[in-house]
Formats: structure tokens, C-alpha cells, sequence
């Protein structure tokens, strides 16, 4: 780009690429599968646009503050499609060809996928991402002979990790339980939810640059609930000041290079009474079971029916929430979802070994009634070749869980 040039896009290769999550070989695998399933699908071009896939097949997570993002796969070449705002780090956070596109005109974003793309191919795209007016822009900018949702083959990737990538998910986990005894040890009453939750994040955060001094650092969080608070599995944190009897939510979410990992576990503060006891104990025996119902070839459906039957011989079943648990890997509260494998009654997708799933039954009471509160315990599993492997090492249960 020359003096006063206003490119509609160029490449911006400013400094050396960085060591990315995983090693080159197996960036070049998961493309290696996406190809495989672009020849399946029939289609000549894939162009991805969530966060979820851009970096499980490149390694860049980007943030997107309302621009665009891409990544352009072919038979032969791999490419992101960046915003000018990030400048070079797309580049060297990216496996691959990047390509930055200006916004001196609007749709710049669409021609940079072009250059690569090609006109008049067959094009598979994100059909659960690409919003209707990106669809027509795609249709307008590309003028593709057909059109065809890959997004499903894509998510049936993801669910199967890699040895590499159960490597990193372990580790995660190990960061989650290091946040949840920070949180143990912070718990008092006349505290607030927000400065527990506070020492959580600054501890997992600390330890995860500790073990990927390389990594970049972003969007580690923790949900600290108390009473009334701990009736949703994902409200957020508050000021609120616990105070004895409390029940509390522990839920420490480690972020490593756009893999999730958790720790949720119910505590209460110095002393429960009987009531919450009672539900709270059936929660950890439905658990459990839970965990024991995981093993290859028995199906989400009947995992999570054999829980139901639990809660149901103990008229529980009417205060359970959602479903009993989900995959791991690129996936935040931001973006991601391996929806083919979750714990509930119309998921019939087959446990294999290498899948990585959470067990997290969680009941909740409503005010008002004996034991209110929302009572959770979750903990990470690998698929193995005869059961499998739980990775979660902070304890659940009142006996190490009546705190302060």
C-alpha cells in the first residue's frame, strides 16, 4: 500500500507469527476434515463467519465491535478476513493467509472474501450464523451457483476432539478448580458476591498465564450467586452481602485461547438447614448417577432420561431446569454451541470416545418454599474407550461445601 492509497483491502503481515493454541499439523487436520466435508456437501468455497469456527480452523478469536470477520477456505488456501482496526494481529494469531479490508467504502468486507472466494462456485456458509442481510450480500457479492449449509458438518467436527485439544481442556479444568478454591477461601458472611467473584477470576487468570505464557488473556469470568440470586444458572453477579445460612453458586469459567472449561458447585455459608439438605443431597445423588450413565454408545436421550427417572421417584423432576449437561471446547457465553451433543430427551447423538461432556443436573426451588434456592454440582468428563474420565478435581457436596 502505497502513500494516501485507499485500498479497498491488503495484507497487513506486520511482525512474526506467535505460537497459536495448537501446533501447525493439527490446524492443517481440522482443515484437512472441513475439506472432506466441503467434498461430501459439494460445494467449492466454504465461508465461515462465527467466532466458533474462524478459530477452531484458524486459531484467531475475533472481536467483532459490529465489523465483519471471515475465514475463507478452498481446496488450496486457508484465509481470515480482518478488520483495519485489528491491524497485524489477526495476522500473526492466525494460521494461514490473512487478508485486512478498510472501511474507506462500505461492504469492503465482502469484496476481501471474494478475491479469495471466487464468483459463480458453489459456496456452503453458517446457515445457525450468517444473519439475512449477510446472506444477501453474499448472494450479491459472490453470485454463487449454489448455496449450502455447512454448519452442521462443522459442529460434527468440533464434538470430537483431538488429542491436542482434550490436552488443553484438562489443563482448563485445573485452572477452573484453582478459581474455585479461591472462592472457598473468600467466602464469608458480610462479603459480596461481586469481590468473591472478583478473587476467583484474578486467580484463574494468574494461572493461566502462568501455564501459556504465550496466549493472549480475555474473557475469563465467574458467576458468584447467593439466595435468591442462585435461582438461574447464568445470572450475573451483584453486590448483594451474604449472610449465614445463605445457599451460593459457585461457577468459575476459565477462558484458554476460545476454549470454555467450569467448575459449578452449590455451597452454604457456615450452616444449611434440613430442607435445603434434603434437596441438596438429592442433587448430588442425581450427579452421580449422572456421571455413571456416561460411557460410549449409551445416547444423550438416555442418559438424560435415566436422570429424570431419578428426580421423578423423588418428586424433584417439576424443579429441574435445563438439561443435564453439554460439550466442551471453542465455546463462550459469547459464541459456540455443540447443540448435537447436549443431555437432553430429543438429543440422540451416541457418547463416543473423545468426546468431552459436563454432568450438571440442577434443581431449583422456588422462594417461599423449603430449601429455596437453585442447588448445581458440575463436573467434565472425557469419553473413553470403556467409560469415562472425569477431570474435575474440587470437591461437591456439603461435607467440604458449608463454607465461611
Amino acid at each position: 500500500m502505497t502513500k494516501n492509497e485507499r485500498p479497498e483491502f491488503f495484507r497487513f503481515h506486520n511482525g512474526q507469527k506467535a505460537p497459536l493454541p495448537f501446533a501447525p499439523a493439527e490446524y492443517d487436520a481440522r482443515l484437512m476434515g472441513l475439506r472432506s466435508a466441503m467434498d461430501h456437501a459439494g460445494v467449492d468455497v466454504v465461508v465461515l463467519t462465527s467466532m466458533q469456527n474462524i478459530a477452531y480452523y484458524s486459531g484467531f478469536l475475533y472481536c467483532t465491535f459490529g465489523r465483519p470477520y471471515g475465514l475463507v477456505v478452498t481446496a488450496s488456501e486457508s484465509v481470515t478476513i480482518s478488520a483495519g482496526i485489528d491491524a497485524g494481529q489477526p495476522w500473526r494469531r492466525c494460521h494461514g493467509d490473512n487478508i485486512t479490508y478498510t472501511d474507506w467504502t462500505r461492504d469492503n468486507f465482502w469484496r476481501a472474501v471474494r478475491h479469495v472466494a471466487g464468483e459463480g462456485r458453489a459456496v456452503g456458509y453458517e446457515g445457525d450464523h450468517l444473519t439475512l442481510v449477510q446472506s444477501d450480500k453474499l448472494k450479491a457479492f459472490l453470485s454463487p451457483r449454489s448455496v449450502k449449509d455447512i454448519a452442521p458438518a462443522t459442529m460434527q467436527q468440533r464434538m470430537r476432539k483431538s488429542p491436542a485439544e482434550i490436552d488443553l481442556i484438562r489443563a482448563g479444568a485445573a485452572v477452573a478448580d484453582v478459581g474455585g478454591y479461591a472462592i472457598k477461601d473468600s467466602v464469608k458472611a458480610g462479603a459480596r458476591e461481586i469481590d468473591i467473584a472478583m478473587a476467583g477470576r484474578d486467580a484463574m487468570e494468574l494461572e493461566i498465564a502462568r501455564r501459556y505464557p504465550d496466549a493472549e488473556y480475555r474473557d475469563t469470568w465467574v458467576w458468584f450467586q447467593s439466595g435468591l440470586n442462585t435461582d438461574g444458572a447464568h445470572n450475573p453477579v451483584t453486590a448483594r452481602v451474604l449472610a449465614r445460612g445463605d445457599i451460593l453458586s459457585l461457577n468459575t469459567f476459565p477462558m484458554i485461547s476460545g476454549y470454555y472449561t467450569a467448575l459449578e458447585r452449590t455451597m452454604f455459608v457456615e450452616e444449611v438447614d434440613d430442607a435445603s439438605l434434603a434437596v441438596w443431597n438429592a442433587n448430588v445423588g442425581a450427579h452421580e448417577l449422572g456421571m455413571s450413565l456416561l460411557k460410549p454408545g449409551a445416547t444423550c436421550a438416555e442418559v438424560t432420561h435415566g436422570v429424570n427417572a431419578f428426580f421423578a421417584e423423588r418428586d424433584l423432576l417439576q424443579y429441574r431446569s435445563f438439561g443435564y449437561g453439554h460439550s466442551f471446547g471453542v465455546l463462550s457465553h459469547y459464541y459456540g454451541r455443540e447443540a448435537g451433543l447436549e443431555l437432553r430427551e430429543d438429543i440422540d447423538t451416541v457418547l463416543e470416545p473423545g468426546m468431552v461432556i459436563s454432568m450438571e443436573p440442577m434443581l431449583t426451588i422456588p422462594e417461599g418454599q423449603p430449601g429455596a434456592g437453585g442447588y448445581r454440582e458440575h463436573d467434565i468428563l472425557i469419553i473413553t474407550e470403556d467409560g469415562a474420565e472425569n477431570i474435575t478435581g474440587y470437591p461437591y457436596g456439603p461435607d467440604f461445601n458449608v463454607v465461611g
